[in-house]
C-alpha cells in the first residue's frame, strides 16, 4: 500500500499582533518584575491592559497528496499559502496540528537567500546549493547545466553584486530547480526574471512534475497552476475552501474573487478619477455560442465635466486568469464625447470563443484611468461545436481561442490508380 508524500491534519498557526515584543531577560530580571507587579497589586496600582487578541494565519487546516501528485495552492493574499509552506518546510513551528512528511524535501521560498554579493558566481552556487541541501559532489556534476541554464556562462567568475537583477535571479533560480527531493515545495517563484525566462522556468517545471516527484506549488499565475497541476487547494482565510480537481478548483477560486468584488466594489469606491462611471454593463444574453457575435451593453453616467473626450479599454480573459483579447476603442477609432449620459454596446466578433465562461473588465480612460471597473460582467459560451465536420473531441483540445481557418491545397491534385 503507497504512503502517503504529505499528511496535514488540524493544522493552526497562531500570531500576537500589535503585542509587546520580547527581549531576553536575566532571571533576576523576571524574579523583579514579577514582585514589583505584586507590590502595585497590594497597592491597588496594578495596570490593567486588554491581551492582544491572536490572529490565527491557519486554522484546522487538512489534506493530503499522494506521492507524484503535483498539487496547486491558491488563495488571496494573505490567505495563509506561504505561512503553510514554512511550516512544510520546518521554517517556522505550527501552534496546533500535525504534519506528516515522507522523502527529502526541497524548498523554493524566496529565491536568491543565501547568495553573498561578494563572492563569485561560481561561489555563489556551491554555497547556495549546499543551504538547500545539496552534496558537493551533486553540485559539481550539475554545475555546467545549472550555469547553462541561468545564461551567465560568462560573468560566473564575476562577483555576482555586478550582476543585473535579472542575471541574479536567473541564477538563483537554476541553482534551487535543480534539486533532486522527493518533495518539492514552491512559492511563486515562476513570477521572477522576463518573459523568456518564466517560459524556460515553467518547462523546468514541468519536467519536475513529469519525472514523479511530489510538487506543492503555490502560485497567483493561474494558467501555471492549470498546466503544471492535477488537485488544486484554495486556501481563504487560513482555512481550506475545496480540495480536489484543477479545472472546477481554478474556476470557483475565480467566481469567489468575482463575488467579492461585486459585494465590495460600488461605482463610487472603484479606482479612478471618477468624473464618469460605468453604472450598468451586462451581456446582450445569457449565453453565445462559440461562433455568433457576442454583445455586451453598458451604460455610463457623469457626475462632473472631464473637460475632454476619452476612450474605452477592455480586457477579456478566461477562468485560468489568461487575457484572451485586449479590446480597446483607440484601435477602431472611438472616442466618447463629454456628455452627461449615454449607453453604449460592445460587440465582439472574432476570434471564436472555446466553451467556458469569460471576464470582462471594462476602463474609462483619458489623461489616466477616469474609471476601472473590475469583473464588469461574465461572457457564457455554450459547448457548441462551431466547425462543419463532426469528428472526435480530441481535435480542439489545445489553445485559448477557435480559429475561424482552412485547408485546401494550392492547385489540382492529381490521383493514380495503382495497377496490380
Amino acid at each position: 500500500m503507497s504512503v502517503l508524500a504529505v499528511r496535514v491534519e488540524g493544522l493552526g498557526k497562531k500570531y500576537r499582533l500589535g503585542g509587546p515584543r520580547e527581549r531576553y531577560t536575566t532571571l533576576r530580571d523576571r524574579v523583579n518584575k514579577l514582585a514589583s507587579a505584586s507590590f502595585r497589586a497590594l497597592r491597588g496600582h496594578g495596570e490593567r491592559s486588554e491581551p492582544t487578541p491572536p490572529f490565527w494565519a491557519l486554522k484546522d487546516v487538512s489534506f493530503e497528496v499522494w506521492p507524484g501528485e503535483v498539487v496547486g495552492i491558491i488563495g488571496r493574499n494573505g490567505a495563509g499559502k506561504s505561512t503553510l509552506l514554512k511550516i512544510l518546510s520546518r521554517i517556522t513551528e505550527p501552534t496546533e496540528g500535525e504534519v506528516d512528511i515522507n522523502g527529502r524535501v526541497g524548498s523554493l521560498l524566496e529565491v536568491g537567500t543565501g547568495f553573498h554579493p561578494e563572492l563569485t558566481g561560481r561561489e555563489n552556487v556551491y554555497l547556495n546549493g549546499a543551504i538547500l541541501g545539496m552534496r558537493r559532489a551533486e553540485i559539481v556534476r550539475k554545475f555546467d547545466e545549472i550555469v547553462a541554464f541561468a545564461e551567465v556562462e560568462k560573468f560566473i567568475e564575476t562577483p555576482v553584486k555586478h550582476y543585473s537583477s535579472g542575471m541574479y535571479v536567473r541564477l538563483a533560480f537554476a541553482v534551487a530547480a535543480h534539486l533532486e527531493p522527493e518533495i518539492l515545495i514552491v512559492d511563486e517563484v515562476l513570477a521572477v526574471g522576463d518573459a523568456d525566462f518564466q517560459k524556460k522556468c515553467l518547462g523546468r517545471m514541468k519536467d519536475i512534475a513529469r519525472s514523479g516527484r511530489t510538487v506543492l506549488f503555490v502560485s497567483h499565475h493561474l494558467q501555471s497552476v492549470a498546466q503544471l497541476c492535477n488537485q488544486v487547494i484554495i486556501l481563504a482565510g487560513g482555512s481550506v475552501t475545496y480540495e480536489g480537481g484543477v479545472a472546477d478548483g481554478i474556476r470557483m477560486y475565480v467566481q469567489s474573487l468575482r463575488a467579492e468584488r461585486s459585494a465590495a466594489d460600488g461605482a463610487d469606491r472603484r479606482p479612478g478619477s471618477g468624473e464618469a462611471r460605468l453604472v450598468a454593463v451586462r451581456p446582450a444574453k445569457d449565453a453565445f455560442a462559440p461562433d455568433e457575435e457576442k454583445v455586451v451593453q453598458f451604460s455610463v453616467r457623469r457626475s462632473r465635466p472631464y473637460g475632454s473626450r476619452y476612450y474605452i479599454s477592455g480586457l477579456l480573459s478566461d477562468v485560468n486568469d489568461i487575457i484572451v483579447a485586449h479590446l480597446d476603442s483607440r484601435l477602431v477609432g472611438y472616442w466618447a464625447d463629454d456628455v452627461p449620459a449615454w449607453d453604449g454596446e460592445l460587440v465582439i466578433r472574432h476570434p471564436w470563443l472555446k466553451a467556458g465562461d469569460y471576464r470582462l473588465d471594462l476602463y474609462l480612460c483619458g489623461n489616466g484611468i477616469i474609471d476601472q471597473f473590475d469583473f464588469a460582467c461574465q461572457i457564457r459560451v455554450l459547448p457548441t461545436n462551431p466547425y462543419p465536420a463532426v469528428t472526435e473531441a480530441a481535435a480542439g483540445t489545445y489553445g485559448v481561442v477557435l480559429p475561424d481557418f482552412s485547408f485546401a491545397p494550392t492547385a489540382a491534385v492529381r490521383t493514380t490508380a495503382s495497377v496490380s
